[in-house]
């Protein structure tokens, strides 16, 4: 080591808030709600292969995608003619892209002194990317090209110059290009953000102790991995379930795992799984990487900063073909309820043998929610968000209220007041979810109520929300959940006309109210055990009505308050 470790530690660090800085850049200079409100998206720097040095707490699903995004560029271009000033952009579900053609990945080499030091590299949901649906997601597409632009890992500038056409190409191919485009430049500048402070730390402590800092920090993060790899169970275990549909039938779709754990590797193997599916439930490999990442680094060590040295002793089987690794031209617009269902089936694996370091089942579904019309104005408008939901028990705790799912991470829901501005949309309840479900010992975590009514004379509705016939599992005693799903009431009728989880461009009238549930989460233990005194603490916050105490949790109608 040639430079001392306190220099190496301080420059990792820099890179670190580098990536913080560029993920502050992007959510501020964006035009949609989905990325500055809900912060939809994810940064990172790579060193020169690609490899991920620092990152932004982002979208988990996102994150562990950004390697491979970077890295296909340098599949398809020479290094010889990346030169300074280029911006590549890469969608694409089967070549690095990992995820659907809304999540648009921007890349930007870093130089320094005329070498080739890094890359920044960010992906944030688009809004509008084209396709046969408003909003570029759909729960019927059948093929990849009703789903919008795909940008096959391709330049956006070139040496620093724009490359017009292009632009001029997706203007002409989206229904809102002023949102799109301000999304893109957003995206731009944030990967500049990157590029400048990368430089600055190069200039203050020169190129070789920059290189030196990643090379270390890349070992640091294998040692730490191995470290905490050390001190999971070894041996072989399984999961395995369903998944609702795949949007276009209603037939369930089987998936499973086996998880190998050993002195040197984490390995899942997902063989055995459906084979991919005419419905857009499908997700690629890339996105299967990430969900596995997700849950070694949760099960192994959440607390330190990651890079891409951590995922070393992972290692993920799955063949060709099936939900996990669909290929072209398999639909996948809303990939993320099988790229969730993967992080669960590694969770329901290793639950038996981690259950301190993991919950029971959570409502899981992004519970993608999209509303797209015109107000009265005459302007389009197009809501896209994830919902929030009930989390499981644990061995230890109750679940939380409200949480957006595991492949969500850092992100948010769309405030009310901010809906109510942007969309002709009023929000009659923002509510907890209150169903009967998720008992034990431990209780699981409430979901939440939302009403949206529609002040305009009429819109598209189209949501998936997974974990509807099957809701989160309890554990050790503990009750199963509730569902996640989506009634609409028309004409102000007291009774719904539907209730589902996936529903494509359902026309909503003026005054309709489409009611969006999320799950309570799963429970863990006997509900007989969990203490009177918290019992009753819960029906003072509305968590359960007396009914439910006396029934489920063995409370005496004297105990009642």
């Amino acid at each position: 080591m040639s430079t001392d470790p306190f220099t190496l530690e301080i420059i990792r660090e820099q890179l670190i808030a580098a990536a913080e800085e560029s993920f502050i850049a992007l959510g501020r200079s964006s035009q949609s709600p989905i990325i500055y409100e809900v912060l939809d998206y994810a940064c990172a720097i790579t060193d020169h292969t690609g490899d991920i040095i620092a990152q932004a707490n982002g979208v988990p699903g996102f994150l562990g995608t950004l390697t491979f995004a970077v890295k296909a560029i340098l599949e398809k271009f020479p290094a010889a003619s990346i030169v300074p000033g280029d911006v590549f952009m890469n969608n694409d579900p089967y070549r690095g892209g990992g995820n659907h053609l809304s999540d648009v990945a921007l890349i930007a080499p870093i130089f320094f002194e005329g070498t080739l030091v890094g890359f920044a590299v960010n992906k944030a949901h688009w809004t509008e990317v084209g396709g046969m649906a408003a909003g570029s997601w759909t729960t019927d597409s059948t093929e990849i090209y009703q789903e919008g632009l795909q940008f096959p890992a391709i330049r956006l500038y070139q040496g620093g110059a724009i490359i017009q056409s292009l632009v001029d190409l997706i203007a002409a191919n989206v229904r809102t290009p002023e949102a799109t485009l301000g999304d893109m430049f957003a995206g731009v500048a944030s990967l500049r953000r990157a590029e400048q402070r990368l430089v600055e730390i190069c200039r203050q402590y020169g190129l070789a102790a920059v290189q030196e800092s990643i090379r270390t920090s890349l070992d640091q993060g294998e040692i730490l991995a191995r470290k905490a790899l050390a001190t999971l169970p070894q041996g072989e275990f399984y999961a395995d379930g369903w998944m609702d549909d795949d949007g276009l039938t209603d037939t369930p779709v089987y998936v499973c795992v086996k998880v190998t754990i050993d002195a040197d590797r984490f390995v899942a193997d997902f063989t055995g799984s459906s084979p991919q599916v005419p419905g857009p439930i499908n997700c690629t490999r890339t996105r299967l990487y990430s969900a596995c990442r997700t849950i070694f680094k949760a099960v192994a060590d959440p607390s330190t900063p990651v890079n891409d040295g951590w995922f070393r002793p992972v290692e993920i089987i799955c063949p060709d073909g099936t939900v996990f690794t669909a290929q072209r031209p398999a639909p996948v617009s809303t990939y993320w309820e099988t790229g969730a269902y993967a992080v669960d089936l590694l969770w329901r694996a290793l639950f038996p043998v981690l259950p301190d370091r993991l919950t029971a089942g959570h409502h899981l579904s992004v519970c993608g929610t999209l509303i797209a019309g015109f107000n009265d104005a005459g302007e389009r408008f197009i809501l896209v968000e994830p919902q929030a939901g009930g989390w499981g028990a644990g061995a230890s705790k109750d679940g939380e209220n409200g949480l957006v799912p595991v492949g969500d991470g850092e992100t948010y829901v769309i405030p009310v007041e901010v809906c109510e501005t942007r969309y002709p949309l009023l929000v009659d309840q923002y509510a907890f979810n209150e169903t009967p479900a998720g008992h034990g010992r431990y209780r699981g975590g409430l979901g939440l109520v939302r009403d949206y009514r529609l002040l305009a004379d009429e819109a598209l509705l189209t949501t998936t929300f997974g974990r509807h016939k099957y809701p989160p599992w309890g554990a050790n005693g503990g009750s199963d959940g509730s569902a996640n799903g989506v009634e609409v009431y028309v004409n102000g009728q007291p009774e719904p006309v539907l209730w589902r989880g996936k529903i494509a461009r359902y026309k909503l009238r003026r005054g309709d109210v489409a009611r969006l549930i999320t799950g309570v989460g799963g429970g863990y233990g006997n509900p007989t055990a969990r203490p009177h005194t918290e019992v009753l603490a819960d029906i003072r916050n509305g968590y359960i009505s007396p009914q439910t105490a006396v029934e489920i949790y063995g409370l005496s109608p004297q105990e009642l308050p």
